[in-house]
């Protein structure tokens, strides 16, 4: 098995999951250079609706950008781990280990058959082994309305996430607090309705964890 191992390192050597650049032997996810230059988000900058907090690890632009991309649309489903470890460092640089369930925002059922995955469930279950916790499917999508991402105006937005999240069993989240992951917010419509569906179901408050954030306005 370690000889397979070091074969496919051989052939397919990691690389950093933002510039695409060869690792050295002891970096890992990152090369140095866009360890220390990485836009990194900071915590608190902006508010988000019916988010009581929230951490991310870096502003969604520039390579970020190219790279959550890249882990969306193009396939590169290798991410998630990396993506999931600093991710799981972000919450705990901001201390937001205080929650009882750990779920996402689901993407809808054609959109996942069409890309093979879900990509923020792969994201949960990364940041859940780093945590040592299970992520539950407390949500599932039951309108396929278009991608934020071609929308604009607040309000628009807002309209077009709205009513497309129910909730599975409202009995387990009653007087629970949840950790809410997805991969990129920007407006927070979308993860703003996914926490009011939440919140109306029982749960007594949502966190909120991403791999990036708009410096100001967009999901």
């Amino acid at each position: 098995m370690r000889l397979l191992q070091r074969l496919g390192k051989l052939l397919f050597p990691p690389k950093c999951i933002l510039c695409r650049k060869v690792l050295e032997k002891d970096e890992t996810d990152l090369c140095r250079h866009c360890r220390v230059h990485s836009p990194e988000c900071s915590s608190g900058a902006r508010k988000l609706p019916l988010i009581s907090e929230w951490a991310a690890v870096w502003y969604y632009e520039d390579l970020v950008r190219k790279s959550i991309l890249r882990f969306k649309f193009r396939g590169v489903r290798s991410y998630a781990p990396a993506y999931g470890r600093l991710l799981a460092m972000a919450l705990q640089r901001q201390e937001m280990q205080d929650f009882d369930l750990l779920t996402w925002v689901p993407t809808g059922r054609w959109r996942k058959l069409r890309r093979g995955y879900d990509q923020v469930e792969l994201l949960a279950k990364a940041v859940g082994q780093e945590l040592g916790i299970e992520p539950v499917s407390l949500l599932k999508k039951v309108r396929n309305n278009p991608p934020q991402s071609g929308i604009t105006g607040d309000a628009q937005r807002r309209a077009n996430v709205l009513g497309v999240y129910r909730v599975r069993d409202a009995e387990i989240l009653a007087g629970k607090r949840i950790l809410l992951l997805d991969d990129v917010v920007t407006t927070g419509a979308t993860v703003g309705e996914a926490a009011r569906v939440l919140l109306t179901a029982g749960a007594a408050k949502v966190d909120c964890g991403a791999v990036a954030m708009a410096r100001r306005g967009g999901k």
